[in-house]
C-alpha cells in the first residue's frame, strides 16, 4: 500500500501492469497529476485484492458443493 501511495507507477509495475505504471508514470511525472496517480495506483491495488477474496470464496463455495 505504501509503495502505491509513494510510487504509484511502481505499484502497477511490480503487479505486472507495465503499460499502465508506464502511463501512470507519465501523470505522476507532473506535481499536479501525482495525487491522481497515487489515488489511481491504491483503488487499482483495492480492486485487484477484492477479485482475488472473490475467487476464493467462489472456489470455496463450489469445492462444498461437492
Amino acid at each position: 500500500m505504501l509503495l502505491a501511495i509513494l510510487l504509484p507507477f511502481l505499484s502497477f509495475i511490480v503487479r505486472g501492469k507495465v503499460l499502465t505504471g508506464i502511463i501512470c508514470l507519465i501523470l505522476q511525472i507532473t506535481l499536479i497529476g501525482w495525487l491522481p496517480a497515487a489515488i489511481w495506483a491504491v483503488v487499482s491495488l483495492n480492486n485487484s485484492r477484492a477479485e482475488k477474496r472473490t475467487d476464493r470464496m467462489i472456489k470455496a463455495m463450489r469445492e462444498s458443493r461437492r
